[in-house]
């Protein structure tokens, strides 16, 4: 794909993209000490409800609700306290492949670029609006800078109301396995992508999108010393390499010094606080879907189930802010970010059924093989939309990264081929 070609076409979609506003200049002084501060507010919003919920569940289990409940709210309470129990005749495989018999080489071709066509286009597009939304200000005149959205945690319901009601649709047309999960054992997870996906918005207002890019995808890193240290995981020789590689690569761009039109660092502490964060709580969606999935339900009704609590969560803490309001104005204010703040949800929903479907058709290494490169064309198109300017020691700290990224794949192809059990892939669903 060339990369100029990507940006003129999205330009031309949306010509504010690369120009809405002005240059960025350095975040504002008050939101460094503050972003905390909006972290903890945001956290004690989402504990309101989980806290009565767990107290609620545990009222449930301990007066063993299962044998003595009746009445009009037994099912309900069932349903979300204790499951159902999956039958022998509802363990059918979640995802069985219908290929037709007449399938070609030349039509598998047609697929896998439908499928990676999809992706590459969800998915930049995605970064491309979420720097545009972060980065730039809206209503800007000729004497008036405009201003700038701030509210991560709205952008963060934008994204989980329409991916929710995808998944719904999705559910209510396509024939999905007998659900038997607790519907609380989903708040888990939603609570953990909620803190993700705001740490990830909350640093752009401090690190280039190149850098956050990175940071994704060194995540292997942490993920490795926590399977060391936690789970006492033994790591293959090409794991340790690919990873010190990465680390390598990470080093070389964050230590290269090129100028940012900014008029401050683009990476600062609090940004590199927020990446950490998003990493660390990435990591805990991901072990906890894992966990989830041995219920036997599909990817869809995964998605369903993480999205109906994460809308309830940033619902509560946004009307308890009294910030819910703030957002609709703003948006009635500037409907360019109307346009854009929608734009962001379709591409988060229809990309996580690109997932699904490439993962189900090709496999998890072909999927990691799309994905590694729409991160490398994503730093690219960044740099190209927005001025982000990286120094030869930084591009090849970027090759670095990405050539260690590749080569995890082929090593984990070829111990598949040789019979061993390779290192499990992490769970792709809900990664944005």
């Amino acid at each position: 794909m060339d990369i100029r070609w990507w940006a003129v076409v999205v330009l031309a979609a949306l010509p504010s993209l690369g120009t809405g506003g002005e240059n960025p200049e350095a975040p504002p002084e008050s939101w460094t000490p503050l972003w905390f501060l909006r972290f903890l507010v945001n956290a004690a919003g989402y504990a309101s409800f989980m806290v009565p919920g767990y107290l609620l569940v545990q009222y449930f289990r301990r007066k063993n609700y299962l044998e003595t409940g009746r009445g009009l709210c037994f099912p309900l309470v069932k349903a979300c306290v204790f499951g159902n129990e999956p039958k022998a005749s509802d363990e059918v495989p979640l995802a069985p492949r219908t290929e037709p018999a007449e399938t070609t080489p030349t039509w598998q071709a047609l697929k896998l670029l439908f499928c990676a066509v999809g992706l590459q286009v969800s998915y930049l597009t995605w970064g491309v609006l979420q720097e545009r939304v972060m980065t730039r200000n809206y209503g800007a005149t000729a004497t008036w800078a405009g201003e700038r959205f701030t509210d991560s945690q709205f952008l963060v319901l934008m994204n989980r109301v329409l991916a929710l009601i995808v998944a719904g649709v999705y559910c209510l047309l396509c024939k999905q396995p007998r659900h038997g999960a607790p519907m609380y054992r989903y708040s888990f997870a939603s609570l953990s992508n909620v803190l993700s996906s705001w740490c990830q918005y909350e640093a752009l207002k401090f690190v280039s999108f190149p850098t956050q890019v990175l940071a994704k995808a060194s995540k292997v890193i942490p993920v490795m010393l926590m399977g060391k240290l936690v789970s006492r995981r033994s790591y293959e020789y090409w794991e340790y390499l690919t990873a010190g590689l990465i680390s390598i690569g990470v080093s070389m761009f964050l230590l290269s010094s090129g100028p940012e039109p900014r008029s401050s660092p683009a990476t600062t502490v609090s940004g590199l606080i927020l990446l950490a964060g998003y990493i660390a709580f990435d990591s805990f969606t991901s072990n906890w879907q894992d966990a989830l999935f041995a219920y036997k339900m599909s990817s869809v009704q995964m998605m369903f189930g993480v999205n109906f609590f994460s809308c309830l969560f940033t619902v509560g803490s946004l009307l308890e802010q009294g910030a819910l309001l703030e957002g609709t104005r703003f948006m009635g204010r500037h409907s360019e970010f109307a346009a854009h703040a929608l734009l962001l949800s379709v591409c988060s929903a229809c990309g996580q059924l690109f997932i699904f479907y490439t993962i189900g058709q090709f496999g998890a290494a072909v999927f990691t093989i799309i994905m590694t490169l729409r991160q490398a064309f994503a730093i690219l198109l960044s740099c190209l939309l927005y001025g982000h300017t990286i120094t030869v020691v930084g591009g090849l700290g970027v090759a670095v990264v990405f050539a260690a990224l590749l080569l995890r794949v082929y090593a984990r192809g070829r111990l598949k081929q040789r019979g061993k059990k390779a290192v499990p892939v992490e769970s792709p669903v809900q990664k944005v």
